[in-house]
């Protein structure tokens, strides 16, 4: 017998669509889901309360009010205090702009340039503080770092393609870091080089095991390197004493004069922008306790901001004050017998050369810089490469803790190894060139997931943010691309080598570069399709609503039938 639904259920469905629009028209003011849907009973005057919980544990909501009560707690606190809880980030980060590669090439930047390109660290800084900026905040809203985004969003090969150049990617990074420790122990306490390169790897081990105690323990230790390598070169630049006005006009008028100014300018722009450093921060930033609230969201992304933008700025001072040093002692040729000494200069022959000009304890302060930013650079680097292995693999920390710094860390003691002291220039510059190499693999997913909806949501950048990191990294791409195929060709065409043997070299490159290019052209005009769980709205109230609607479906089809 077929019986006609109750007006009471009807009724109900109707006041519990109406509530539920109300609810979200609430909560896209406030920007956060409640998990719970009140319908009110018109007809019967009664109230009937329906209480629904998240059902996927993924989503971290909890719709208590004791959470809330917690959330407004936490933002109630002084600013002071939530700006410290948000510290450490920025300065474990800002180390990788302090590697041996870095000061390399400030040395010789100084060297050949004097104060010219000055202006060139000053705006790349900027650059890289709206890239890491952009890394950090992916991060806060969606949740997920950068690798784990990328294995959801791109095909099965496209993503494994990411993953081996992100793998390479850090074992070119870890290079000069392991070079750099090996070197300032041979100088500091006359160890041999090979000894040295295995010294780097036991302490770079025991530092990744401070991270058991937590990721701040690792920003201490990162906090700590800076400030040793910020005391010791700020010490060298108070015995070279620079015209203060020289330096404070290269740093802002743009010049590019002299024999391989664009080049060198080319090289040192390009070794600031990392392309694992966009990896680890998007994941140090998840270690933090962040509100769903979108005050919390923003209060995190401003803190963050404001951290990074102090710990680059102390980094930039760094980097000034390397360039200085070189331009200053090379500007008076009074100082330096051989001209052509300030033209070759090495992380090797900087340390006999301040101690001839300056003695011993000059050269021991340089030492103890180069052993800062070598050993830094190999547990940065070493660990953004166990992010990068969890987030592609997807295997548990506890595995990844023990297998990612032997991926990356030994395959770097047995090229240095074999590369010897002697090569440390050549083996730092191929490691630059690998960097370049790789960096748009990582760059360019970082840029499409920070400028899609479908990724951020409501936390959208400015379009002329978007548009200017897009034009200037497009410019950074093209120019490594540019000089990458104009050193191959150069070489190829004035190698001594076989014509066979340069057409096979040949046969196997060109391709190579075509689908290279090919992949970041998919990479760019390919579409995000991930839509992910924005933090403050990580259960729709729609979505809870809509299933209430269909329960009540089912009980209106039982009572037909």
């Amino acid at each position: 017998m077929r019986t006609a639904p109750s007006y009471t259920s009807r009724n109900a469905t109707a006041a519990m669509e109406e509530a539920g629009r109300r609810i979200e028209r609430e909560e896209q003011q406030r920007g956060r889901g409640s998990g719970r849907v009140a319908a009110v009973e018109v007809g019967g005057g009664s109230e009937i309360e329906i209480e629904m919980e998240a059902a996927s544990a993924g989503c971290g909501v909890s719709s208590s009010g004791q959470q809330d009560h917690v959330e407004d707690g936490l933002l109630q606190r002084p600013t002071w205090k939530r700006f410290l809880a948000h510290a450490g980030p920025g300065f474990l980060i800002s180390l990788a702009y302090l590697d041996p590669s870095n000061v390399q090439t400030d040395l010789q930047a100084g060297s050949s340039h004097k104060y010219e390109l000055l202006w060139v660290l000053f705006f790349g800084f900027i650059f890289v503080l709206i890239i890491q900026s952009l890394a950090a905040n992916l991060g806060i809203i969606t949740g997920r770092h950068l690798a784990e985004l990328c294995m959801c969003e791109y095909p099965k090969y496209v993503k494994y393609c990411l993953w081996l150049l992100a793998e390479v990617g850090v074992i070119a990074a870890t290079i000069p870091g392991v070079l750099g420790t090996a070197l300032a122990y041979n100088m500091l306490l006359h160890i041999p080089f090979w000894a040295g390169v295995l010294i780097c790897g036991a302490s770079t081990l025991l530092l990744l095991g401070l991270q058991c105690y937590g990721a701040q323990k690792m920003e201490l230790v990162g906090v700590i390197f800076m400030l040793v390598m910020a005391a010791c070169f700020f010490v060298e630049l108070s015995t070279a004493n620079p015209p203060m006005g020289e330096v404070i006009k290269g740093l802002f008028v743009p010049r590019l004069q002299g024999v391989y100014a664009t080049s060198d300018a080319v090289a040192l722009f390009s070794a600031l922008v990392m392309p694992h450093n966009l990896f680890l921060h998007s994941s140090l930033v998840l270690s933090r306790n962040i509100s769903s609230s979108p005050k919390a969201v923003k209060d995190a992304s401003k803190f963050f901001l404001i951290e990074n933008a102090f710990a680059l700025f102390l980094v930039l001072l760094v980097n000034v004050s390397i360039v200085s040093i070189t331009g200053t002692i090379c500007a008076g040729n009074e100082l330096v017998d051989d001209i052509n000494t300030c033209s070759s200069l090495t992380l090797i022959s900087t340390s006999g050369f301040l101690k001839n000009l300056f003695g011993k304890s000059r050269s021991t302060i340089y030492g103890l810089a180069l052993l800062a930013s070598g050993q830094s650079c190999t547990v940065i680097t070493s660990y953004s490469g166990q992010y990068i292995m969890q987030g592609f693999s997807g295997m548990r920390k506890c595995i990844i803790y023990l297998i990612a710094p032997c991926f990356t860390v030994i395959p770097s003691l047995i090229i240095c190894s074999i590369g010897g002291a002697l090569s440390v220039r050549q083996l730092i510059n191929i490691s630059a060139i690998i960097l370049a190499f790789a960096l748009p693999y990582a760059l360019i997913p970082l840029l499409k997931f920070s400028s899609s909806c479908a990724m951020i949501g409501p936390y959208k950048y400015s379009i002329y943010i978007v548009r200017f990191t897009w034009i200037l990294s497009t410019v950074i791409m093209g120019v490594n691309i540019y000089f990458f195929c104009n050193s191959f060709i150069n070489w190829l065409v004035h190698s001594e080598l076989p014509r066979i043997v340069n057409a096979i070299i040949s046969t196997l490159i060109f391709p190579f570069m075509a689908a290279y290019i090919a992949v970041l052209i998919y990479l760019v005009f390919r579409k995000v399709s991930v839509a992910s769980p924005f933090p403050s709205m990580s259960v729709s109230c729609e979505t809870e609503v809509e299933e209430v609607q269909r329960q009540d479906d089912k009980v209106d089809d039982f009572s037909v039938h």
